[in-house]
């Protein structure tokens, strides 16, 4: 786009943002807490299913105290279901950062604040602009979409290098006396109307100064390599029951699903069956001999760079203790109290079929 051009660009998408944005309730605030927990959120998320996850987080945290004084446990059940739990944990760990490093504020300055766990280019750019008014523009996957039809740029969004390129090219375009509203509307126009599929581009404000519109090669931006498919595995899981009681494992504290509980399990070897994977990975585990009752789920679940086929098997416990250098924690809980700990969805999936011992047909 010519230089001439941009603050046409800027005044368009601005009138169009003004009167087609979205009641959204992270717009109806400036306190840099609460618009964080909601670009916290929204990454790989979509708005729909955030919003109620929103209010559910504010109402039990309604402020950064609040957040730096709870436990990492009731976080997570709180974001339970929302997915890429690095999010939380990292939220929660920096809320405690600056309650103690910065008095209970949270910086403006943008390397203090990017300097905060879980903090990157993105999550600085959104709050410090919208909250602060300070000039630095946001690169989501919405605004590289717009960028690439735009200014017609064969660069592939997915392209690990290409950050930086587009990172440019939106702090060339930025409204820079309103930067907030500018980012929200640049983030906006890409998810109501420069949509992947089937764009709007004849309700599109902009379209007159749109590379890729004004030569017909909307569908063909943006470009993106073409992923290597993504690989499935088969898992076998075991709800061991003793007496009237089950056991659940605490995954470590980082990593995937990090500080979820689960059930014991994992990954079968080659040519085994689920039934044998789940005796072996419960011994191997966590040091228990168990006896399979019956097969209680089948199922799927999707992952970012993998998915899962999960037989669950409900087990009794014959003998053995749960090793020490085992899991990171583990517990006998009542099902009565299964609510209370926060699973991986793909436990959940299977938990509402888990009914007590004396319920299960003996085989």
């Amino acid at each position: 786009m010519l230089p001439t051009s941009i603050p046409l660009f800027q005044q368009r998408l601005l009138d169009w943002y003004r009167d087609h944005q979205r009641n959204l309730p992270w717009r109806e605030t400036r306190d840099p807490y609460r618009i964080w927990v909601s670009e916290v959120m929204l990454q790989q998320t979509q708005v729909a299913t955030v919003i109620g996850y929103y209010h559910r987080f504010l109402n039990r945290f309604p402020d950064i105290a609040a957040l730096a004084r709870a436990h990492q446990q009731p976080v997570l059940k709180i974001w339970e279901g929302l997915g890429y739990y690095a999010r939380a944990r990292n939220l929660h760990r920096a809320a405690r950062h600056v309650i103690i490093d910065h008095r209970g504020h949270i910086p403006s300055d943008y390397h203090l604040f990017r300097s905060l766990p879980g903090v990157g280019g993105y999550i600085a750019a959104a709050v410090l602009s919208i909250a602060f008014d300070q000039p630095h523009a946001v690169v989501d996957g919405n605004v590289k979409r717009v960028l690439a039809r735009i200014e017609g740029l064969d660069t592939p969004v997915n392209q690990a290098s290409a950050h930086e390129f587009f990172q440019k090219i939106a702090d060339r375009l930025l409204y820079r006396a309103g930067p907030g509203t500018f980012n929200q509307a640049m983030m906006e126009i890409g998810a109501l109307v420069c949509t992947p599929r089937r764009p709007g581009c004849h309700q599109c404000p902009v379209s007159t100064l749109c590379t890729a519109f004004g030569t017909d090669t909307v569908e063909h931006f943006p470009l993106r390599i073409q992923r290597k498919p993504v690989p499935e595995y088969a898992v076998a899981v075991g709800v061991i029951y003793k007496k009237d009681r089950v056991l659940i494992t605490l995954r470590p504290p980082d990593g995937l699903l990090g500080g979820l509980w689960e059930f014991p399990g994992g990954r079968l070897k080659a040519d085994e069956t689920p039934r044998a994977a789940c005796l072996r990975e419960i011994r191997e585990e966590v040091n228990l001999d168990v006896e399979i009752i019956e097969h209680l789920a089948h199922i799927k679940h999707a992952y970012t760079h993998f998915k899962i086929r999960m037989d669950v098997f409900a087990c009794r416990w014959i003998n053995g203790r749960v090793r020490r250098n085992g899991p990171t924690a583990h517990k006998w809980i009542r099902l009565n109290t299964i609510g209370t700990y926060p699973f991986p969805t793909a436990n959940r999936k299977f938990i509402p079929l888990i009914r007590p011992l004396s319920d299960i047909a003996q085989k």
